[in-house]
């Protein structure tokens, strides 16, 4: 009888300390995104459905804007425990699982946002399963709008762009190399130096969602964009499987469900954005320059002169070749 009794006071307590865990847990959410932006509004709507399930005194405090860094530092911040969560692009991503920049860093190649649903959907289990091997788990995919060219200057061939300084991604090194072997100046740099940079000159040119240069204000610096879409930016809600397994079941599930409803609306958000966001910056001083074929031709013939540079480098042989194998399935579907 006493052994039993010891028994069951020592399950009692475990349960007790646990439950206690429970209630008092934290998550910490970091992104870039604006404050009140579609994309923090959608952060918080996940932050109050889990907390509804946690229960307790959990909290879940989002903290946007880049307060906590570049998305390579909060992908760090996260590896030792200072965040639990964040919503990034492929730029942080990558530094979790290479492989995932194929959505992302490969020029012109995706024609459309059906076609890059489709790749995603295609290569979705095998990259979230990458995550969790390495420790993180994904809630959501979302992507911000294609990429176009904010320059202070006109330019519309890529030549054009030679004599200009480039903003890139301070972490993305492979890239600033490429470019550099290609006759491009980057200047590494954080989303946070974006605008004083481009005010004092120390960059000319900044790629840019429609929407986030609107949300920045970078055009009223770099009024002149040029209408092609380089690339789509992807991105991903990721949380450590640390702060995953200690959350209740029903807390886990209450992110499941409104993390695939939030990457389903943040979708089809940012690419409505993308020309909304055009609209609003040409009544506001934007000039838009559209390439005509014969310049439309040197940029395909520019991304044909990257995909070796990049395979291998800033994306993974196999993941590169996969990708072109989907996309060529893609255009290969009667109808598309």
């Amino acid at each position: 009888m006493k052994k039993l009794t010891a028994v069951v006071t020592l399950a009692l307590g475990v349960l007790t300390s646990t439950l206690a865990f429970a209630a008092d847990m934290q998550l910490r959410i970091g992104s870039l995104v604006p404050k009140n932006s579609l994309y923090h509004r959608q952060l918080m709507e996940m932050g109050e459905a889990w907390r509804s399930a946690q229960g307790g005194a959990s909290k879940y405090v989002v903290y946007p804007d880049g307060s906590q860094g570049g998305e390579a530092e909060m992908a760090r911040r996260m590896r030792i425990g200072q965040l639990q969560g964040a919503l990034m692009s492929i730029v942080g991503l990558r530094e979790i699982e290479p492989t995932v920049a194929a959505l992302q860093n490969l020029p012109l190649l995706f024609r459309s946002w059906e076609e890059l649903d489709y790749v995603r959907e295609k290569m979705r289990p095998a990259m979230e399963k990458k995550f969790l091997d390495k420790g993180f788990v994904v809630l959501a995919w979302g992507d911000a709008g294609w990429v176009r060219f904010f320059s202070k200057e006109a330019a519309v061939r890529p030549d054009d762009y030679k004599r200009m300084k480039f903003f890139a991604w301070g972490a993305e090194l492979e890239q600033q190399a490429i470019m550099k072997s290609l006759g491009y100046t980057p200047v590494p740099l954080e989303t946070a130096d974006i605008l004083p940079s481009i005010q004092t000159g120390m960059i000319n040119v900044v790629p840019s969602t429609p929407y986030f240069a609107l949300a920045s204000q970078i055009y009223n610096t770099a009024p002149h964009m040029l209408e092609i879409n380089w690339a789509p930016i992807v991105g991903a809600m990721v949380l450590t499987t640390k702060a995953w397994e200690a959350m209740a079941p029903a807390a886990q599930q209450a992110l499941r469900t409104t993390g695939e409803k939030a990457g389903v609306q943040l979708r089809a958000q940012a690419r409505r954005e993308v020309d909304e966001a055009v609209q609003a910056m040409k009544k506001r001083g934007l000039i838009v320059h559209t390439p005509s074929a014969k310049e439309a031709q040197e940029w395909n013939d520019l991304a044909d002169k990257l995909y070796p540079r990049i395979r291998g480098t800033m994306v993974p042989a196999d993941t590169f070749d996969e990708v072109f194998k989907h996309v060529k399935a893609y255009r290969q579907t009667p109808g598309k």
